[in-house]
């Protein structure tokens, strides 16, 4: 089934995306057919969502925690890593966090992992992460330098890239959280490179990190280069294209030719509720995946990179 035919089964294919019954990854080719769940209920491990509301405009799902699951369940999600929009403008980042961590109890329904944040421009940042590891018991960190101010360059950064990684814990860094053509007026943002990451990454293999929303901050140098020299990962969120997934994997983007980045180095990521949940789960099934690599990113990646040390 090609892209076209998949989308124009609008309402079958509401179903499908809830993988209630049988669904086709999208493809050419027929080995992809053994892609069919055959009736199975897959897990998903959504790595990159955003409790609370956005500054700029109301989302569905935005203002309720419980809805947002609800939806979230709906598409066999059973796991979501969490941020908070209030981290990118907020002072108080202890609130922040203690706000974002009563949520997910409370409303999670076990389903929440609470991903934190810091903002190592701002004093007593070292403070904010020992609480988040000490006392709220997370498992990583969520940081969004074009809204925190944070330079990647900055010693600041690297100081902060070493303290999670001797924790232990998970650094998620966002490249963006909406076009920039729509951004607010008032709102600037300032730019921001990946690039630092390689030296720092190099230096500390065992580092977990994840780009989350990150493709329209890096070219395809970059993204050559951290996939051959480090071992981070990416989240789906914000690929786009026919087969984007696919592509990704095989080193076939359009316009050229690529490095290959790994299956396992691919995480399932919605960005809900600022994008439609279906939106991320489309892109697996346009893609022309097998079933091993739709569960690889689906969800045992995301339990790979939890369990890694």
């Amino acid at each position: 089934m090609d892209r076209r035919k998949f989308i124009s089964h609008s309402l079958q294919t509401t179903a499908a995306l809830a993988l209630s019954g049988p669904v086709l990854a999208a493809g050419q080719h027929p080995e992809h057919e053994t892609a069919l769940l055959r009736g199975d209920e897959p897990e998903i491990i959504d790595t990159n969502i955003n409790l609370f509301e956005w500054p700029f405009r109301t989302l569905k799902y935005g203002t309720s925690t419980r809805s947002l699951i609800e939806k979230l369940r709906r598409h066999r999600i059973t796991q979501a890593w969490a941020g908070s929009f209030e981290a990118l403008f907020s002072k108080n980042i202890d609130l922040v966090n203690s706000r974002l961590v009563e949520a997910c109890q409370k409303d999670g329904k076990g389903m929440l992992i609470p991903f934190g944040t810091v903002n190592p421009s701002w004093p007593d940042w070292e403070e904010d992460l020992r609480r988040c590891h000490e006392v709220h018991r997370m498992v990583g960190i969520r940081i969004y330098p074009i809204y925190q101010m944070i330079d990647l360059s900055d010693p600041l950064f690297t100081k902060l890239f070493h303290a999670v990684s001797e924790r232990g814990m998970i650094l998620q860094i966002v490249g963006d959280l909406e076009d920039a053509r729509h951004l607010h007026p008032i709102v600037e943002v300032r730019p921001m490179s990946f690039e630092p990451l390689l030296a720092l990454l190099k230096e500390r293999p065992q580092a977990r990190v994840q780009l989350l929303h990150w493709n329209g901050r890096m070219g395809q140098k970059l993204l050559n280069q951290l996939v051959q020299e480090t071992s981070v990962s990416l989240d789906i969120s914000r690929l786009e294209s026919n087969g984007a997934v696919g592509r990704l994997i095989e080193g076939k983007p359009w316009g050229g030719s690529a490095t290959p980045v790994p299956v396992d180095r691919i995480l399932f990521g919605s960005h809900a509720p600022y994008f439609p949940v279906e939106a991320a789960v489309l892109r697996l099934f346009e893609s022309p995946l097998t079933r091993e690599q739709m569960t690889a990113i689906m969800h045992r990646n995301a339990e790979n990179f939890l369990k890694k040390s």
